[in-house]
């Protein structure tokens, strides 16, 4: 994420951390702001993470998670309540919540470690829990603190945006992996000390793009849809939405149109972006991509040649360096743009993100 973009969302956490007179925080572990500051750059790390786990998903989707997108409070511009407002909400907060988190197990903050409030009790047949868990409950009421904080409002926008950000601290938690380690005579593996370790990010990101995909739209009063955002008092989120869907991603309103570009909104559209097209590991999903970018939004599909030096031929040389040669290589991409003369034509199904 480039420097600007980094600074942005530094600002808004530096603003949740002004504000924090106006929620409280039950004086939260230690009192004043320097409690805090201890955790705004694993914070900011945390929401790039998620943002760079954002882009790479929709790399190759109309919707390709813009900058533009990236407001995650409805305090500032992002005012929408779409699919994909529900998945940047939910992968920024799932992002802190996992920076934090892992932070706290390597022994970057004094008050937090590792999880072993289980450690010595059985856990099934067979193992008991012990080891270093990831204490993902630091991790979690870290996260609420800040990224729930940047939330001023009690429109049915702002509970979405809260729903979303509980349900990406959700995917943490049910992408935790059980690690083994065994013990016994000779290896026999008698015993085994268990604990639990976060999921690769990337496993998180696959599992709420999942979430995206199978997202469930909310119906609320329209009256209720369009209030601002000045009431003095929150909502829980639980008083407006059905319990058991509090680990799914939820919506209000459909999708704009992804494939023309329109500026008050922040859509690019999809003219002059890279498609996938041929390759040997495509699914047949991603070989549809130039029809779903290009020829559905009414567009054609363009085929550039290029020629790239990469290094080929390495031999590894006694003692120590590795020598290459110098290949040159065609390379064939595929871009969606105008027929020359010819108006863009509007994409059937453009309110689909996909």
């Amino acid at each position: 994420m480039n420097e600007h973009l980094l600074l942005r969302v530094a600002v808004g956490i530096c603003y949740a951390i002004l504000t924090t007179s106006a929620w409280s925080v039950n004086n939260f572990l230690m009192t004043g702001p320097k409690a805090y500051l201890t955790y705004t750059t694993s914070v900011a790390l945390g929401a790039q993470s998620g943002i760079e786990e954002c882009k790479f998903q929709f790399a190759w989707e109309r919707w390709n998670c813009p900058e533009s997108a990236l407001q995650i409070s409805t305090h500032n511009r992002l005012r929408s309540a779409t699919r994909e407002t529900s998945f940047i909400h939910a992968i920024s907060s799932a992002g802190v919540m996992y920076t934090i988190t892992k932070n706290c197990s390597m022994g970057d903050f004094e008050n937090c470690s590792c999880d072993e409030s289980n450690n010595g009790k059985t856990g099934g047949h067979g193992w008991i829990w012990g080891g270093c868990s990831d204490n993902v409950e630091f991790g979690e009421r870290i996260s609420k603190l800040f990224v729930d904080g940047l939330e001023k409002g009690k429109d049915a926008r702002a509970l979405m945006n809260l729903h979303n950000n509980r349900a990406g601290r959700l995917a943490v938690r049910a992408t935790m992996k059980r690690t083994c380690k065994c013990h016994g005579i000779s290896g026999s593996c008698s015993i085994q000390t268990c604990w639990l370790q976060l999921a690769d990010f990337r496993e998180m990101g696959d599992y709420l793009k999942a979430k995206y995909n199978q997202a469930l739209k909310i119906e609320m009063d329209k009256q209720r849809l369009r209030a601002g955002n000045s009431a003095e008092s929150r909502w829980a989120p639980a008083e407006a939405f059905h319990p058991n869907a509090e680990a799914e991603l939820i919506f209000l309103e459909e999708s704009p149109d992804y494939c023309i570009h329109n500026s008050s909104l922040g859509i690019y559209g999809t003219e002059g972006r890279e498609c996938l097209q041929s390759g040997r590991n495509l699914s047949q999903w991603e070989r549809r991509n130039c029809a779903r970018l290009c020829m559905d939004c009414g567009l054609r599909v363009e085929e550039r040649r290029t020629e790239a030096v990469n290094s080929c031929n390495c031999k590894f040389q006694w003692c120590c360096t590795v020598r290459c040669d110098q290949c040159w290589q065609v390379v064939t991409k595929y871009y969606c743009t105008r027929a020359p003369g010819s108006s863009r034509a509007r994409a059937k199904g453009s309110s689909s993100a996909s």
